[in-house]
């Protein structure tokens, strides 16, 4: 049978919260403490993560330890706060030694991820790193090829940026280092940020089309 891409109902994103603390058979491994997103539910920009680390797991709340707060100064560096934005992962709870998810654990985790983006219904997307690049995208490319471009996904703008974690690991601000890169990168989705039109109406994702990468 093949597997489930959304739920079948509309559903609020307090009642897509409740229903996500109930973990499918394929989390069984992760912790139990869900990390579901915060943010403007009407929000233009919705950044997606691969999935809570520790600091994470034990407060509930995503991109809150070192990376999140390096995420925090990134944002407020082209006048965006966590408040305007809404900020999720990929998989809701943090997988045992911060390991990667699985192809298992992506896929079952994608039905909330895929409600949650239709109740927002954001105009741009912003994939944090190598998991939810590679999963929108459909591609094997790391994100130090993928960052800074503008894709489009079922209609909704889809911009690839270095993870924050990556930029800890690479502290140089020189021209041509990660960190600049994203400097560049956060002016251009502020660009088009400021261009964009007010919401139309909700869009549709067929998300029949969305294969498995893995």
């Amino acid at each position: 049978m093949p597997r489930p891409t959304c739920y079948e109902w509309s559903v609020t994103l307090l009642e897509l919260e409740t229903a996500a603390a109930a973990k499918p058979d394929a989390l069984r491994d992760l912790s139990d403490n869900l990390v579901f997103g915060e943010g403007d539910p009407d929000a233009d920009l919705m950044l997606v993560g691969e999935a809570p680390g520790e600091e994470e797991d034990l407060s509930g709340r995503p991109f809150v330890g070192r990376a999140g707060q390096l995420l925090d100064r990134i944002l407020a560096s082209v006048e965006l706060g966590r408040d305007s934005v809404y900020i999720t992962n990929m998989v809701k709870f943090r997988p045992p030694g911060n390991r990667n998810p699985r192809p298992e654990e992506l896929a079952a985790s994608e039905p909330v991820l895929l409600e949650q983006i239709r109740a927002i219904q954001p105009q741009v997307i912003g994939t944090l790193g190598n998991v939810p690049t590679q999963y929108f995208l459909r591609t094997r490319d790391g994100i130090t090829r993928t960052h800074g471009r503008w894709h489009e996904w079922h209609g909704i703008r889809l911009f690839p940026l270095y993870h924050p974690a990556y930029l800890l690991r690479n502290p140089s601000r020189e021209r041509g280092a990660p960190k600049w890169q994203m400097w560049q990168d956060m002016l251009e989705l502020q660009r088009v940020l400021l261009t964009l039109p007010p919401k139309g109406p909700a869009q549709l994702i067929d998300t029949a089309e969305q294969e498995g990468l893995f």
